[in-house]
């Protein structure tokens, strides 16, 4: 479901910017910084590294094991 809502155009500029750099499109980089924000909101004791190593991590575990021929 989609909802509109209102940033100030500095946010999104940045958001922009950091897309651009990790090949996110805008929607994906706000949802994924407000992804990481909430994992860091309830897990206070762990640095956003380990946060995003963790994620990386079960991303890696969901993929299929690639052979070499």
């Amino acid at each position: 479901m989609g909802v509109n809502v209102k940033l100030s155009d500095d946010f999104v500029a940045e958001a922009k910017r950091y897309g651009a750099i990790h090949h996110r499109s805008l929607p994906r980089q706000i949802e994924y910084w407000s992804h990481m924000g909430k994992i860091a909101e309830e897990n206070p004791e762990l640095p956003f590294s380990l946060i995003k190593d963790i994620l990386i991590a079960r991303q890696e575990e969901d993929c299929e094991e690639y052979v070499l021929d």
